[in-house]
This record gives C-alpha cells, sequence and structure tokens, in this order.
C-alpha cells in the first residue's frame, strides 16, 4: 500500500519501535548508574549467549509470521506492547472474524489495529487494578480452584479460535494438526518451543494448501 495512511504508519511505527528499544535499554542502565552496580562483561556476555540465540530467532519468526495476520499498523502496535502469541493475535483474529474481513486487507488492516489497540487499553487497566488489588486478589488468584484454568488459556484461546479457522476448510488443516499432534505426542519437550514451531505449523499448512489446490481437491 502507498496511500498516505501506509506511509504514515510506517513513520509513526518505525519511531515508536525505535523509542521502545532506547527505553528498554535506558532502565537497566539507570538502575545500574544509580546504584553503581555494572555487569561484569564476561558474565554479561555469557548470559546473553543462553538467551539472545533463543529470542531473537522467535523474534524474527514472528515478524515473519504475524505481520501478513496484523498488518503493518497492528504489527508495530503489537511488537511495542508485546504478548503477541496469547493475546494481541487472538484478539486481532477475532475482531476480524466479526468484522468479516480478511487480513492483508485495508480493512483487515484497520480491524486489526483497533482491535489491538484497544485490547493494549484494557490489558494496561487490568493490570494496574490488579497491582491496587493484589493483596486482596491473592489468595483467589494462587488458589487450587483456579489453577488448571490458568494452565490453560493458551490452548483454550487458539483452541477457540482453531475450531472457527479450521472449520471454514478443514482440508487443509488437517496435515499441520497430524504433524503437531505427532511431534508434541513423541517429543513433550518441545511444548515450551511454539513460538518457534508457528512457522513449521504454517509453511506444512501452506504445502498442503498448494498440493490439494494442484489436485483439484480445494
Amino acid at each position: 500500500m502507498n496511500s498516505p495512511y501506509s506511509k504514515n504508519v510506517h513513520t509513526w511505527g518505525r519511531i515508536w519501535c525505535s523509542l521502545a528499544l532506547v527505553m528498554f535499554a535506558i532502565y537497566p542502565a539507570a538502575v545500574s548508574a544509580y546504584y553503581g552496580a555494572w555487569p561484569k562483561g564476561l558474565l554479561l556476555l555469557q548470559g546473553l549467549a543462553g538467551v539472545v540465540p533463543i529470542y531473537w530467532t522467535v523474534g524474527i519468526i514472528e515478524a515473519f509470521t504475524f505481520a501478513p495476520m496484523l498488518g503493518s499498523g497492528g504489527s508495530y502496535l503489537g511488537f511495542v506492547t508485546g504478548n503477541l502469541s496469547n493475546l494481541k493475535v487472538p484478539c486481532a483474529l477475532n475482531a476480524m472474524e466479526i468484522a468479516r474481513v480478511k487480513a492483508g486487507t485495508e480493512k483487515g488492516e484497520l480491524i486489526s489495529t483497533v482491535a489491538i489497540a484497544v485490547s493494549s487499553f484494557v490489558t494496561t487497566a487490568i493490570i494496574f487494578l490488579g497491582v491496587l488489588l493484589l493483596a486482596q486478589l491473592q489468595p483467589i488468584l494462587e488458589s487450587a480452584l483456579l489453577a488448571p484454568a490458568f494452565a490453560n488459556i493458551l490452548p483454550a484461546l487458539f483452541g477457540a479460535l482453531g475450531v472457527v479457522f479450521i472449520s471454514k476448510n478443514w482440508k487443509i488443516a488437517v496435515a499441520p494438526i497430524l504433524f503437531m499432534l505427532i511431534l508434541f505426542i513423541a517429543m513433550p519437550s518441545l511444548s515450551d518451543k511454539v513460538s518457534i514451531l508457528v512457522p513449521v505449523g504454517a509453511a506444512i499448512a501452506i504445502g498442503a494448501a498448494r498440493w490439494l489446490y494442484k489436485k483439484d481437491y480445494l
């Protein structure tokens, strides 16, 4: 899109993403300067070596996976505010489904951006209230009754969305679902690598769709 809206989105998106990166770096630097406790270079590199490859890989994968779904405005806003996989993406997809618009279109991008913005405001308000009422809510949130619910938030979100999208064209969904079921049953330890495996499932779905299309099954 070369419209003024698209150009403005990219301009402001780059500005806010750059400011977010600066702010992420300023806080630990300010704390270290205030307390005079700077990390040693070698220890810092050792710590970064353990997490940077994973987080950078996941970040690149999420950018290529989620950007086509969310559009430019939704992507910039989502990556700045965070919590994409288990909140922003489901909100955007559900909003587009309700509005009956497709991802990758101008209407889809507008709906996605609005949905992520509203989600960010609601999340901030809930966190603010949670901090204020933490002492009163802690016994309830840590109760054994609610423990299973908190452990299944992510499956519940994507399960509900999955039913909607799989029902539209179940033939395409068969291959990635079977692959992931077999993979996670055979290797349960991969359950914490969901972000890395999302593009794998997407690639399998695309390949299956192309094969089905060539065979005139779609």
